[in-house]
Parts: C-alpha cells; structure tokens; sequence
C-alpha cells in the first residue's frame, strides 16, 4: 500500500494497490512511447513528421509503438484513403489527454530529481521548507 493509510496492510492489500502502477508502467514504460505522446501535444503529424519529432527512434520501432498506443486508445490513426499517395495521421486520443497530469507530474519530479543528484546540499533545503511549511 501507499503510505498515509491509516488501515494494517496485508500483502493482498499492497499487490492490489501495485497492480494498477504495474500496468501504467506496462503500458507506458519503455524509451519510446512517452515521447511519442508527448510529440502528439502539438496536434495531428504524419508518420515522418512525428519520426523527427521523436529524435532518434526508428522507423520500426515507431510503427510498434504506435501500433500498442492504438490498441490501448492513446492515440488515434486517420487514413484519408481518397489522397494519393494515401495520408496517414496521428493524433492523440481523448484517453491520451488523460496523461497530461501524469506526464507534468513527472516533469516536476524529475526536475527536483535532477536539482537533488546535482546539488544535493540545495535540493535538502528545499526539502525541508516544504516539509515544514
């Protein structure tokens, strides 16, 4: 369980609360697939688009990525069948706005991560005036 719980955990209770952090961390752990989302805040891209957004992944390794992110209703992909040759776009899904906290969330984290591995002595400080204030 979560610490701030007032109730004993049992071992059934502490799996259950892990199994959703799992499955988020299933779906959205790897290298790839945050920066994926991330690069679909701006709107609509197609495929080569949204490849230079996200420096460094291939073109397999998208094509996979965007693949699972479909199947699990992050993102949405338009065919407009009618152009030649045929346009393909991404866009982020109503669901994939739902991690729009969570990705700011971690952002922030992660900054206050980068300030305590490189100045330690100031991230403690800062600690401790949040902790007691």
């Amino acid at each position: 369980m979560l610490p701030n719980s007032s109730t004993p955990h049992t071992p059934q209770e502490c799996n259950a609360a892990m199994r959703p952090v799992r499955d988020a961390l299933d779906l959205l752990g790897g290298k790839w697939k945050l920066p994926i989302i991330v690069g679909l805040t701006g709107g609509p891209l197609r495929f080569k688009q949204l490849q230079r957004e996200v420096a460094g992944i291939t073109a397999k390794m998208l094509s996979k990525e965007l693949k699972e992110l479909e199947i699990n209703g992050l993102i949405t992909r338009y065919v407009q069948a009618d152009a030649a040759p045929v346009a393909v776009t991404y866009t982020l899904a109503d669901y994939g706005r739902t991690l729009y906290p969570v990705i700011e969330a971690l952002r922030l984290w992660g900054q206050q991560h980068r300030r305590h591995i490189m100045h330690p002595e100031a991230a403690a400080a800062e600690w401790l005036n949040a902790a007691s204030a």
